[in-house]
């Protein structure tokens, strides 16, 4: 899409900048990455390259988990740009739910806590091979903001993850909503997508990701296509860095 891109608003809940744009009549998100704020453990300049970067995995993994997004030109500068998508506000795939209210079936349970008023609440996520899916990608792409709204429920069914800045870190950083299925066995369609990712390490995808991602990051993203390919189930926390995100939404 070569065309102007034109800003009509801005998302001022990021902690980036973040505008709402269009590109003739198809609508996007843009990040310049002049509006990237500094951080202590990523190299400043860096977070479009890694959205992009995530689009390709995602690709790779043949699962759709993150709309279409590239670098181009905008009105502040290069920057990351991916297309709009319009959730379902009727559909929730993660939730803060009273902790004696849990659903005995299609839900996760992944913690619980106490809210502002002190009351007991638990915070779950849906049961659903699309967010399983997603919490597959974000074990390999090292993901450290899966964040409750930065999941999009789709009419369909579908469930897209968007804001993916911080990602591909060499050092573990996952932090996530999405510790349902912890130590539950891959099925053998997460398998063959993460065979897939490292397959795609070796061809274009390792040689589009060398323009996006340091050779070091990229040998660890293999490394953790190999740890989870030969462990074959969803991962523990580990570390001693928090394993949520903070705030959850």
């Amino acid at each position: 899409m070569a065309a102007e891109l034109t800003l009509t608003g801005r998302i001022t809940t990021a902690s980036n900048a973040t505008f709402l744009g269009s590109i003739g009549d198809v609508a996007v998100v843009y990040k310049p990455m002049a509006g990237e704020s500094p951080l202590w453990d990523f190299p400043r300049g860096t977070l479009a390259h890694r959205e992009v970067a995530a689009y390709l995995v995602s690709q790779a993994f043949g699962w759709g988990v993150v709309p279409h997004t590239w670098l181009r030109d905008g009105p502040l500068g290069e920057g990351m740009v991916q297309l709009w998508q319009e959730q379902d506000p009727a559909q929730n795939a993660v939730n803060l739910i009273a902790a004696d209210h849990m659903p005995e079936t299609g839900w996760k349970h992944v913690l619980q806590g106490r809210d502002e008023d002190g009351r007991m609440v638990a915070l779950v996520h849906e049961d659903s091979p699309a967010l399983r899916r997603m919490a597959v990608f974000d074990v390999i792409v090292n993901n450290a903001d899966r964040k409750g709204d930065h999941i999009l429920a789709m009419t369909d069914g579908h469930r897209h993850g968007v804001d993916h800045g911080l990602t591909f870190h060499r050092d573990h950083k996952l932090r996530t909503v999405l510790w349902g299925w912890l130590g539950d066995a891959l099925t053998a369609d997460e398998v063959d997508g993460i065979d897939r990712v490292s397959e795609g390490l070796h061809g274009d995808l390792g040689r589009n990701l060398a323009d996006l991602l340091s050779a070091e990051e990229i040998a660890s993203l293999a490394a953790r296509c190999d740890r989870l390919r030969s462990a074959g189930r969803f991962p523990a926390p580990s570390g001693e860095m928090s394993a949520v995100p903070w705030p959850l939404f």
